[in-house]
């Protein structure tokens, strides 16, 4: 068995007001040699997603999508067809810590709070 980086958070993580709540698992990354920030982890989701904003932020063009034939269900039903798939590297950690792997995320134009959900594909990988 490799050995696994802890994942610990110290004081200088802390900020807010200092008690037990369930808050949402909000990370900063690098995604293709961008620093994105507002990276919500999603345990409850089965695919990676990149939000078209950020998508159109880091000026990757629509060239290197791939065409896909999957429909994607929202909270209330409704229907969302990915404007393409893509292959990106996401590096997580710091220092020794750090690890890259390279993913493929659904591109999708909706609007959304964050910018990118890594779904339980990129759990199992990392």
């Amino acid at each position: 068995m490799e050995d696994t980086p802890l994942i610990q958070f110290g004081r200088a993580e802390r900020s807010g007001p200092q008690t037990i709540h369930n808050d949402a698992l909000v990370i900063t990354a690098i995604l293709a040699n961008y620093e994105v920030g507002r990276i919500f982890i999603d345990s409850e989701s089965s695919a990676d997603i990149v939000f078209g904003e950020a998508y159109n932020q880091m000026q990757l063009g629509d060239v290197s999508l791939e065409k896909v034939n999957t429909s994607l269900y929202g909270f209330a039903g409704e229907v969302v067809h990915p404007r393409g798939m893509i292959s990106l590297p996401l590096t997580i950690g710091r220092g020794t810590a750090r690890k890259t792997c390279l993913l493929k995320f659904l591109v999708v134009d909706v609007p959304s709070a964050c910018n990118v959900i890594l779904g339980r594909p990129t759990l199992n990988t990392f």
